[in-house]
């Protein structure tokens, strides 16, 4: 090996070294977010943006206080990260339902078993929202996240019901954004007052036969909504 070869090989392996030493650390970056996104998840649900402590999210993060504010700013800015991430998350999964490839009362039908569903899977999610209601909004107020992911979401529910009014098993005028509010509804109302309402009507309303009871009365009530 020549002179200039050895120089050349030796000037590379800095370079190399460098920029195989920041991979690991933005992957330790992102894992460390993450932990600390999943953490805060659980500690707002559990406790309200009020109630929850930054050094137990932090704690169960395996993180510390510092790297908290360094990545999200403020307890709030990381809430408000919260949410986003709870709607995107939303999304996503609806997404894969890959509703345009079914007829359309077919895939009608499996949004509304969907919605009812994930709220039974991700109980953190209503509460979440609850809190967020409590707030009267403000901290999603502004958030871009959230007006593109609903955007979507919307307008995925907007191609369905054309598809279904264009083959006659839908009749025309349907608001797709009530239509949106009502399957949410459906559901999210009866997980929310469970508890009262459990006393109310003097059953469990969690029993699995009462929860199969509801998804199938949810699926009737959208299908007759909707119907031509």
């Amino acid at each position: 090996m020549t002179q200039a070869e050895s120089k050349e090989g030796n000037d590379s392996l800095p370079g190399k070294n460098a920029a195989s030493a920041r991979t690991p650390h933005k992957r330790d970056a992102e894992a460390t977010q993450k932990r600390i996104l999943s953490s805060a998840k659980h500690e707002f649900a559990m406790s309200g943006l009020a109630g929850a402590r930054v050094d137990v999210i932090a704690e169960k993060a395996e993180a510390n206080k510092r790297m908290i504010y360094h990545y999200f700013g403020s307890k709030e800015a990381l809430f408000t990260k919260v949410l986003e991430e709870a709607y995107s998350d939303l999304y996503e999964a609806e997404r894969k339902l890959k509703l345009d490839h079914l007829e359309p009362r077919v895939a009608l039908e499996r949004f509304v078993r969907f919605t009812w569903t994930y709220y039974l899977e991700n109980p953190d999610f209503i509460t979440l929202v609850n809190s967020e209601n409590l707030h009267k909004g403000v901290h999603l107020g502004s958030s871009g996240v959230l007006k593109s992911v609903s955007r979507n979401r919307l307008h995925m529910l907007e191609n369905l019901l054309a598809r279904g009014q264009k083959s006659g098993v839908f009749r025309k005028g349907i608001d797709a954004m009530q239509l949106h509010i009502s399957i949410a509804a459906l559901g999210y109302y009866y997980l929310t007052n469970r508890y009262t309402g459990s006393i109310v009507f003097r059953c469990d309303l969690m029993a699995p036969e009462m929860l199969e009871k509801r998804i199938e009365f949810n699926v009737e009530s959208i299908l007759r909504i909707v119907g031509a």
